[in-house]
């Protein structure tokens, strides 16, 4: 892969998004919210691959599964008005079929496109498959952390935005009711990723999202996570109660071991 390759792609990309584009502003606002979140995802993805020394070809591979990564997205929502894969269509699997259908990566080698389109597909699921290729697997894991380091950027832009400047899509709906559901705390002190299934309210997806730091891979992830704080960001966003500040302290020497142990 080369970087004219990458270019192509992005400007594909770009063309793809505009094709979804829509006259209605809330619509738009959820579109675009995506476009940009891949954007970013990207940048994360190239900080950490070169946080692992990986060389260019590999890091073009990357930051093209980037670029791709929720590809699905778009037309999920064009049919469905929602980014909630429980109630329409799971996008990963919805991205891997467009990126076949389009057919845009067949100038691409076999490999580099069963690299991306695995990548695509799974990037979303709720833990990395295991009966796949080293390299599929490697790939799969990397773009799932510099998934996660964008979407908590995301919902910090949401919890911290004006109602009317709030991304619709963002919230999946769930009542902004105060306190959390015990079982959902328990669940993070296990070091257990929380399912969707399991939250009742807001506050209870916000500590799945916490969840989520068991499920990064490498010390570059780990390193960008502390460096934005999003711990802090996150448990601002809480109760303000001694639980909610124990539960800060616990993730944070967990993270700290993470970055000293890998």
């Amino acid at each position: 892969m080369k970087q004219d390759d990458v270019d192509f792609f992005k400007k594909w990309f770009s063309g793809y998004c505009r094709s979804f584009y829509s006259f209605n502003a809330e619509d738009q606002k959820n579109i675009l919210l995506k476009k940009h979140h891949t954007f970013r995802v990207c940048k994360n993805i190239i900080d950490i691959s070169s946080g692992l020394s990986l060389d260019s070809e590999e890091t073009l591979l990357a930051e093209t599964i980037a670029l791709f990564h929720d590809i699905g997205r778009f037309p999920q929502y064009a049919k469905y008005g929602t980014f909630r894969d429980g109630i329409s269509v799971n996008h990963g699997l919805l991205g891997a079929r467009t990126l076949c259908e389009k057919g845009i990566l067949r100038n691409l080698s076999a490999t580099e496109q069963e690299v991306i389109i695995q990548s695509v597909m799974f990037h979303n699921a709720f833990s990395v498959p295991r009966k796949k290729s080293g390299d599929i697997i490697f790939f799969i894991k990397l773009i799932r952390d510099a998934d996660k380091l964008d979407i908590w950027r995301v919902f910090m832009d949401y919890y911290e935005s004006p109602d009317e400047q709030k991304a619709s899509a963002v919230g999946l709906g769930l009542p902004d009711a105060p306190g959390y559901s015990e079982p959902v705390l328990s669940a993070v002190y296990e070091k257990r990723i929380v399912s969707l299934s399991e939250i009742k309210t807001l506050n209870d997806f916000k500590l799945l999202q916490l969840s989520w730091i068991f499920d990064l891979n490498f010390k570059p992830s780990y390193e960008l996570l502390s460096e934005r704080r999003y711990i802090d960001k996150i448990v601002a966003h809480l109760p303000r109660t001694e639980a909610m500040r124990d539960l800060s302290l616990f993730l944070k020497e967990f993270v700290k071991a993470k970055i000293f142990s890998l």
